[in-house]
């Protein structure tokens, strides 16, 4: 479609009343995945010129959803209609034959490329790529105009910052000719700054008549920039609603079930003694690049710290230092007092668990579980040696599974059969056999990565309370989240990360949304206080 039609198409249904025939639409949708009935009679309406939500839990079938709409998945039966029509989506390109975008999660672009490069990759017309490019060029610079996309056709996309990469990745699908776009938890790695941004861009694409699927589990977002909202558990559609007419109570409820506690309820800290104390750390990745520059700072007994920042930015190689599992270039690692050994292979691991660390990692499938195991073998990861699993030179099964559902019951996993395999759980349930295997050891020192990632909003409630009666306990804790809120509400101080370096410490009390993006985008606390000043 031109722009011109285009603009004629949204002065005939662009409003975000969104009146008439629905843009998108799916009708009596069913998806199983052997056993597991993923989508159970899942219509949804989307209405033109409109930014719709759809919330659920892990496992409610959204992303299945949109997966089918898109081509990924095959629906078992049912029907897709665009724009009144049905259609046959065999696979993304069908998809995008009917004006179909998708902006995923982690981005599907080839960083030694240009933007240019990137957003007519696939797409090319006739062997001549310079005339596809020049066309292009002109194209792009109509779309950066129309919905303030402003980027550099010329820069290679591995040098950008991640906002504008998702730009590059919006503007792919609309020179492809998207009329409706698909967006899958896109704020997950974005600065506070960079989700305003998004927003704006959103918004201007609903101005223009452009039709906006939203899929998150951030209430916030669904609050304050959608129009309507579609709610699903369990693989069906709990119910549909206008934006203006609800709010995230009643939102988080109809996702779980129940009422949801939506903030954290904790006291003021007693900090202790310094439990884990670094001093000047530098750390090296796998690859050999310098990824944590002279870092310093302690964690006392009885109190969260939290480290914020946008993902890549040396948080990783952090944690894996502090757990003893990746070697340490140069700097000093205390815990009680006692220094830690050199890391960077198992027995250096072994000894900081001995020593009172527990260790939640941030990627709970490569580094916290192994999926192919029962959940019980999952659930001693690291511990297996211990006194209590062991007669003799052997394990002992029973011990194992025994301890093992015991630690289901106290962390709620579900189901709690210890027989099953890692891989048959939801990702939440997943990340709490992690978090009940590493705290219900109670140790002296705890370093949590990304704790709720992918998890529910329930499972998000139960795990900070968690995290809070341990600090209450006298434990300390490093906490690492990309979710801005969850530092927030989490965290007694908050050091914010940048470049491998550790850029300002703001107290909670003192810490706004702001502040600490512009720090998180590499500002000094000084310069981001004039800033928002």
């Amino acid at each position: 479609m031109t722009g011109e039609e285009h603009r004629g198409a949204a002065a005939g249904g662009g409003s975000a009343g969104g009146e008439g025939v629905p843009a998108l639409e799916t009708v009596g949708v069913e998806k199983w995945f052997g056993p597991v009935h993923a989508n159970e009679d899942v219509s949804v309406a989307v209405a033109p010129g409109t930014i719709h939500g759809i919330i659920g839990e892990n496992g409610a079938g959204k992303s299945t959803l949109m997966s089918i709409v898109y081509g990924y998945y095959q629906a078992d039966s049912g029907e897709i209609r665009v724009g009144g029509e049905p259609v046959s989506i065999r696979g993304p390109e069908d998809a995008i034959a009917h004006g179909i975008g998708m902006v995923h999660q982690h981005f599907m672009l080839v960083d030694t490329f240009t933007v240019l490069e990137n957003v007519v990759l696939g797409v090319e017309k006739g062997y001549l790529l310079r005339s596809t490019l020049s066309e292009a060029r002109q194209e792009l610079e109509r779309l950066e105009r129309e919905y303030g996309l402003d980027v550099d056709p010329d820069a290679i996309v591995g040098d950008l910052p991640v906002g504008l990469q998702q730009r590059v990745e919006i503007l792919k699908a609309l020179y492809r000719g998207a009329d409706i776009l698909i967006l899958d938890e896109p704020t997950g790695v974005l600065t506070p700054q960079e989700v305003d941004d998004l927003f704006r861009i959103l918004r201007a694409l609903r101005e223009q008549g452009r039709t906006i699927v939203l899929i998150t589990h951030k209430l916030r977002e669904i609050m304050a920039l959608t129009d309507r909202v579609t709610v699903m558990r369990a693989g069906r559609v709990v119910d549909h609603v206008s934006t203006a007419e609800t709010d995230r109570a009643q939102l988080a409820a109809m996702m779980v079930g129940r009422s949801v506690l939506l903030r954290v309820e904790k006291g003021a800290a007693a900090p202790g003694q310094a439990m884990l104390q670094v001093e000047n750390l530098a750390v090296r990745d796998r690859s050999g690049v310098l990824r944590v520059h002279d870092v310093s700072f302690a964690v006392h007994a009885g109190e969260i710290v939290g480290i914020a920042g946008v993902a890549g930015n040396g948080q990783s190689e952090l944690l894996e230092a502090l757990a003893g599992t990746l070697a340490r270039e140069g700097g000093t690692i205390a815990m009680g007092g006692k220094p830690a050994p050199a890391g960077g292979h198992a027995e250096a691991a072994r000894a900081m668990r001995r020593a009172g660390l527990g260790h939640v990692p941030e990627d709970r499938q490569r580094m916290g579980l192994v999926t192919a195991f029962d959940a019980s073998e999952s659930g001693v990861l690291g511990y297996h040696r211990e006194r209590r699993y062991n007669t003799g030179a052997l394990m002992s099964r029973g011990a194992v599974v025994g301890g093992v559902r015991r630690t289901m019951e106290d962390f709620d996993v579900r189901p709690p059969l210890p027989q099953l395999r890692t891989a048959n759980f939801s990702g939440g349930n997943q990340q709490k056999i992690v978090v009940g295997r590493e705290m219900g050891r109670s140790p002296d020192v705890l370093l949590v990565g990304q704790p709720t990632r992918g998890v529910d909003i329930g499972a998000i409630e139960f795990i900070h309370s968690k995290l809070v009666a341990m600090r209450d306990a006298g434990k300390a804790i490093l906490l690492v989240s990309v979710e801005l809120d969850e530092i927030m509400s989490l965290a007694d101080r908050i050091l914010v990360m940048f470049g491998g370096r550790i850029v300002g410490e703001v107290a909670q009390a003192e810490a706004d949304e702001r502040t600490l993006g512009l720090m998180m985008a590499g500002e000094r606390p000084a310069d981001a206080e004039a800033r928002g000043g």
